[in-house]
């Protein structure tokens, strides 16, 4: 069974993209475990408290979890044109000490999805993750694009994914990456 960690970039308790995710959760076929994470918890990135206290319980149980799944997808918003201040800390926390990187993150299949109030869906975040993925030597699928714009029209007051097309857009893009997932050799995860 493929084990896909599905990682939502907001805090927000009635945040789109954990919506998208939570819905992505029902739509996974029987092969293919998601679980669902948020940030909660993580601080700010301080590599003075980094040094006095070492790495906090929340990002170390975060890099458990990271480290244990086969895949990872990360649902993000798009903040001013760009990824938001708080999914780039927890990154950043994750790549912490820097000889974790491989271990978390080498060869790791990661694919980018998002929800967003605003007309243009999640594009410049999503675009935006590339260098930093790359830098960190994940495993990048590029077999899907899934921007969901206007979220507020999409999603009802409880976050439940009303729009058909969307979801089927989105079952058929959770099916690619968990092929890809699936054809990654686990040596190299």
């Amino acid at each position: 069974m493929a084990r896909i960690l599905g990682i939502s970039g907001s805090l927000r308790g009635g945040s789109f993209n954990t919506a998208l995710l939570r819905t992505a959760q029902t739509l996974v076929d029987g092969g293919v475990q998601l679980e669902v994470v948020t940030l909660a918890g993580i601080p700010l990135y301080d590599g003075d408290l980094e040094q006095r206290e070492g790495i906090p319980t929340a990002v170390s149980e975060l890099k458990d979890r990271v480290v244990a799944s086969d895949g990872l997808l990360l649902a993000t918003p798009e903040y001013n044109n760009g990824i938001p201040g708080v999914f780039k800390n927890a990154i950043d926390w994750l790549s912490r000490p820097a000889s974790d990187i491989p271990r978390v993150f080498g060869d790791r299949p990661v694919a980018v999805i998002g929800a967003s109030p605003g007309g243009f869906g999640t594009i410049l975040s999503q675009n935006a993750w590339l260098p930093v993925l790359r830098t960190l030597g994940a495993r990048q699928w590029f077999g899907g694009r899934l921007m969901v714009s206007r979220a507020g029209k999409v999603f009802d007051a409880d976050g439940n994914l009303q729009d058909e097309e969307i979801r089927k857009r989105l079952a058929d893009f959770l099916q690619g990456f968990a092929g890809f997932v699936a054809e990654t050799p686990r040596r190299s995860r």
